[in-house]
């Protein structure tokens, strides 16, 4: 292909495999005949394999500063491309992208076999969060196991699975004759970092995507498993990390505490500038808006359909009482409020370990999550100032910040919700959920600046109890299954449209 051609030329290193080129006429079938993709399928032919990316501790980035050297993304990377190589398409690229000091991103191309000239895009990553603490018994971050239709291990479900669901998807509908536009499938290794390095990737493979006119992410939330779940949006991201100081070196607690202010007490201050303590309501003008009309209404309908669907797949504590008045104030505090968390913690040892000492420091790295709509540097920028200015007891304060702005999608053309609601149908037995999600997908945006026309659906595994970042991560290979099906309607879908 050309295409491929012209990436080796701009490439830094470049692996490519190509398979089974040439163009092999294929029956045009009806879709409404082709036999859903089940789950003796998806054993046969992919969980295997995932189980053994499980394995793989391919921490991302911001986890493990010497990844190149230790290899696992890498590994990782091979794993995955192996088993697309092996997947049966008429016509089909395997590449796996590297540019100097970057995380690999891996890339399956497949020609259409449908007219139109249109790419759809599928997104997951492989880079991996770290385990965060001890599992339960029986079960360990990098040893997946299953137990019954449910599979443990880190990266499993975030997003270990996307690269099977999207070939998987596509190989069905060549199997059975149906037709489906071109297709790229990009798989990164940095989303867990915030995906520093995915611009300079699409920078690179600008002219491979051609057209691109739809995108599905597969590296999203569902709040049912009952249902293939459409993210409406997702929120921005502030990350602030903040340091107090108030002396050059600890000091004995008898000879400097009640001289010298306690650099904890001051922090405390600081961040009352940002978040009312007693209701929690984030204080920043900068990270507020009005909410859209449209997702309120999206949020009732949630509510009443699902009653408080929110604070019942929460692990809360017995007797905890939840911010929001309503489901439908909690679902919509989850997805378009400012929240502050206070994620970690610097310069305070274990209480095992703690003497009666002043410390001399105190470092706090607070996150926050911003409304889809607002401009994440502004906010950014307004917090630094908050901690900065008039610093009480002039103690020495540092701040670093990092931003990401949020996302909402653009109105659904009725060709997508229709594809949509038949793909929910034939591949859960109900129509689909529309809901915001509460974390972040940097991905999301960097299409949405280059791509502004483009169709999307995100949609993914992450429902209740998967535990993504958390211990216990699983994946519910059942609901694997069915957004594997509802990717397949979608692509026919997508090629059926660029015909008419």
């Amino acid at each position: 292909m050309q295409r491929s051609r012209s990436l080796v030329t701009l490439q830094a290193d470049f692996d490519g495999i190509v398979c089974k080129m040439g163009a092999i006429e294929q029956p045009r079938n009806s879709f409404v005949d082709m036999p859903p993709i089940d789950l003796t399928d998806f054993e046969r032919d992919a969980l295997g394999t995932l189980i053994a990316f499980g394995a793989i501790p391919c921490l991302s980035p911001n986890f493990d500063a010497e990844w190149q050297a230790n290899g696992y993304i890498d590994a990782a990377t091979e794993s995955l491309a192996q088993w697309a190589r092996e997947r049966d398409f008429a016509e089909a690229e395997v590449t796996v992208c590297r540019l100097d000091g970057r995380t690999p991103v891996l890339i399956v191309t497949i020609e259409a076999t449908a007219p139109g000239s249109a790419t759809a895009m599928l997104y997951g990553h492989l880079d991996k969060q770290p385990p965060l603490g001890d599992w339960s018994d029986g079960l360990d971050p990098f040893q997946p196991v299953r137990l019954g239709n449910r599979l443990y291990g880190r990266g499993v479900a975030d997003d270990g699975y996307s690269i099977f669901a999207a070939l998987m998807a596509i190989e069905a509908l060549e199997t059975n004759g149906v037709p489906h536009s071109r297709c790229v499938v990009l798989i990164e290794a940095s989303e867990e970092s915030g995906s520093p390095d995915l611009d300079a990737y699409l920078d690179l493979l600008s002219d491979h995507m051609g057209v691109v006119e739809l995108l599905i992410c597969l590296d999203s939330g569902a709040l049912t498993y009952d249902r293939l779940w459409v993210t409406t949006s997702v929120r921005g991201l502030v990350d602030v990390e903040v340091t107090v100081k108030v002396l050059d070196q600890a000091q004995h607690s008898g000879a400097a505490s009640g001289v010298v202010p306690s650099s904890f007490r001051i922090l405390r201050q600081l961040i009352d500038r940002l978040e009312d303590a007693t209701t929690g309501d984030v204080l920043i003008r900068e990270m507020q808006c009005e909410i859209p009309q449209l997702h309120v209404e999206a949020a009732q309908a949630v509510a009443e359909e699902f009653g408080d669907i929110i604070a019942r797949e929460l692990p809360t504590s017995e007797g905890l009482e939840l911010m929001g008045a309503s489901p439908e104030e909690r679902i919509l505090r989850r997805t378009w409020f400012p929240t502050l968390s206070v994620v970690g913690i610097g310069g305070v040892p274990e209480p095992a370990n703690a003497g009666n000492v002043l410390r001399s420091s105190t470092t706090a790295l607070l996150s926050f999550r911003l409304p889809p709509s607002v401009n994440s540097q502004r906010a950014a920028e307004a917090v630094t100032a908050a901690l900065t200015t008039n610093v009480p007891s002039l103690a020495v304060v540092s701040v670093k910040a990092i931003a990401d702005d949020g996302w909402v999608t653009p109105a659904l053309l009725p060709w997508l919700r229709e594809a949509l609601e038949t793909a929910s149908k034939r591949a859960f037995g109900h129509g689909p959920g529309f809901a915001g999600e509460g974390g972040s997908i940097p991905f999301l945006n960097s299409l949405a600046r280059r791509y502004p026309e483009v169709q999307v659906v995100a949609t993914g595994v992450l429902g209740p109890q998967s535990n993504a970042h958390a211990i216990d991560e699983r994946l519910e290979l059942e609901a694997a299954v069915g957004v594997t099906n509802a990717i397949a309607a979608v692509l026919y879908a997508f090629a059926t449209q660029q015909e008419n």
